[in-house]
């Protein structure tokens, strides 16, 4: 049998009430507590991440195609074409998932005295429901034919409090022509309200049948404000954009990211992953020196065991590696109750939804949560590695000790 751990396990198991048993405790606890908040920290991280970048996607797409002269404001004037070959071949790349079109057109609507500047966004019968009708609050979604335009409007719920719209309700609303001084009227029926938890979105944004807008802006039945890429694989964003841009697009297009149309939410999400990175790190470092804390104190207290042992031959590397595997149980222990608690109280969050957010400044209500088992079990290995590690070094003290001295005032 291996000396070195059958003399660790009647040290690690048979450990009286004395003080070293209570710095164990600490240094066991600290590991836990490390290691839960690291793992609550990355699966709130890993819930922000995808969450919210699964709603912009979701609404906006993930590369927008639009005339090379559009700017950055919230009205469409220069359309561009469907009947272009670059539209028919966007349907044909095997990354892209799926292709719309859509028109924004700002305007003011009018409910019983009460006004409010919003942005139309005209969609076609190509636009996909599916995303957009898990956030419908009331009513239904916009059904279009061929015949004719529709009527419908689905509002956000911040338009329909301020203006206290309801289902069913009519509105005016005005558009301004481009080059003409009298304003278009058109009357709108509220089918929808939605509340997507983006302020950007729901501040502004109701859609509408894009004929609406074609019409305002004298288009044509072919001409459109854009594209809406949507892909299957939100990593390859960045690559497809360049491919559309400079292998497909006609050169009156242009092809943008929603990374670099809404620059301010992915840098704020890049933000919160450096937060998470700092923020593991100081754990992982909190957590190894409570452990070299205990170490020291467990060399201290057992000192006239390593001197009896020295006299009898051991070497100074055996005796360390009794105190480098009672650590590595003290670790183990941590881990285990750091899992069961970090796991433990997220879970709790994912299904009960304790903790609330403000959605006008995190884009969400409550707090996410999203699983990733491959990191969660990397943070467990790395903090095992490192709290060990660290430990090497204040396991050299064991040499220190005199044999002679040791037994002599033991």
């Amino acid at each position: 049998m291996n000396l070195e751990l059958f003399i660790t396990k009647r040290i690690a198991f048979n450990r009286e009430n004395t003080f070293s048993s209570f710095i164990v405790m600490i240094a066991t606890l600290a590991v836990a507590l490390s290691l839960a908040v690291m793992i609550i920290a990355t699966a709130v991280l890993f819930g922000f991440n995808n969450q919210i970048s699964a709603k912009i996607h979701g609404f906006w797409g993930h590369v927008q195609v639009k005339s090379f002269d559009a700017n950055r404001s919230l009205e469409n004037i220069q359309p561009i074409s469907t009947n272009t070959i670059s539209y028919k071949v966007l349907d044909t790349i095997s990354q892209i998932h799926h292709v719309q079109v859509f028109a924004h057109k700002p305007s003011i609507i009018q409910k019983d005295g009460e006004i409010e500047g919003i942005v139309f966004k005209g969609i076609g019968q190509d636009f996909n429901w599916d995303f957009f009708s898990q956030y419908l609050v009331d009513g239904t979604t916009i059904e279009m034919n061929d015949s004719m335009k529709s009527k419908k409007i689905v509002v956000s719920k911040t338009t329909s409090d301020r203006l206290n719209l309801g289902i069913g309700d009519d509105l005016l609303a005005m558009f301004v022509r481009q080059g003409q001084s009298r304003p278009y009227y058109r009357k709108f029926e509220i089918t929808g309200i939605y509340n997507t938890g983006l302020a950007e979105f729901d501040r502004y944004y109701a859609l509408v049948d894009i004929r609406h807008i074609q019409k305002v802006q004298d288009w044509k039945s072919d001409e459109v404000g854009g594209y809406e890429v949507f892909l299957h694989d939100p990593d390859e964003i960045d690559g497809m954009t360049d491919r559309i841009y400079y292998e497909v697009l006609e050169p009156n297009m242009v092809a943008q990211s929603i990374k670099e149309i809404y620059p301010n939410i992915f840098d704020w999400l890049s933000m919160h992953r450096s937060t998470v990175l700092i923020l593991i790190s100081l754990l992982a470092l909190v957590a190894g020196i409570n452990m070299i804390t205990a170490l020291l104190i467990l060399i201290l207290e057992r000192t006239s065991m390593i001197g009896v042992m020295k006299s009898l031959g051991a070497s100074n590397w055996s005796i360390r590696k009794i105190f480098l595997y009672n650590a590595a149980i003290i670790i183990g222990v941590g881990l285990l109750l750091g899992n069961i608690l970090g796991i433990g109280l997220s879970l709790l969050q994912l299904h009960f939804g304790i903790v609330k957010l403000p959605p006008e400044s995190y884009y969400l209500a409550v707090a996410p949560i999203e699983f990733n088992v491959p990191i969660i079990l990397l943070i467990n290995f790395c903090t095992f590695i490192f709290c060990l590690l660290m430990l090497f070094v204040p396991s050299y003290l064991v040499s220190k000790v005199d044999p002679i001295k040791a037994i002599r005032f033991s």
